[in-house]
């Protein structure tokens, strides 16, 4: 039996947020140390430049998967599978996976419109229950 696509793309998604994480990750080491990364983590460290971005962006992330992946999973159990579903969940993802290097390299403005589209992709999900 083969995998929805928009299953498929919950599962590039959830690879998208393992590259979030540990581009994150490695970026802050330097700024954090070993030290911090290995104690209580008690005092935040405010992280600066591609580190600082790139924790938000991630935060971000964060923020919309699992409105994302819910809502593909209702539209699957649904029944409401189709063209839109495929095509929001694939914009999500396209969306998620140009805005890290956006906001790792600070570019303004495109990196909102890809935002936008991710949220574009979402909505084209939820609209899918009822159409």
């Amino acid at each position: 039996m083969r995998m929805a696509f928009e299953l498929q793309m919950v599962a590039a998604a959830v690879l998208i947020g393992l590259v979030h994480l540990v581009w994150a990750a490695a970026a802050a080491q330097p700024q954090r140390g070993l030290k911090w990364n290995a104690g209580p983590r008690d005092e935040p460290i405010v992280l600066t430049g591609v580190a600082g971005r790139l924790e938000r962006a991630f935060a971000n992330f964060r923020e919309t998967f699992p409105f994302f992946a819910a809502l593909v999973v209702v539209d699957y159990l649904g029944g409401r599978l189709g063209d839109l579903t495929a095509y929001g969940a694939a914009l999500y993802v396209a969306a998620r996976a140009l805005y890290i290097p956006l906001y790792a390299f600070g570019v303004p403005y495109l990196r909102s419109l890809v935002w936008v589209a991710s949220m574009v992709g979402i909505l084209a999900l939820l609209s899918a229950l009822v159409v």
